[in-house]
């Protein structure tokens, strides 16, 4: 079971995601799909033991001043 995020969407989670395997695990030549695959199930054990969580940095009140001409008071 998957619980939506309370901020935010599943694209961002899902490209921040991508991101970070980029950098931690993708960031170099694998010389093959058996290499390959035992890699992304390596850091895919070590992502889900960790348990992060996105934290995001774009509040309700910033929304509110940034987008503010999108949301005119009536």
């Amino acid at each position: 079971m998957h619980h939506t995020p309370k901020h935010g969407s599943w694209l961002n989670i899902a490209e921040i995601e991508l991101s970070v395997l980029t950098r931690q695990c993708l960031d170099r030549r694998i010389e093959d799909l058996e290499t390959l695959g035992a890699e992304l199930a390596a850091w895919q054990r070590q992502t889900n033991a960790d348990q992060r969580q996105v934290q995001w940095h774009f509040t309700t009140d910033d929304a509110r001043i940034k987008l503010r001409h999108l949301y005119p008071n009536t």
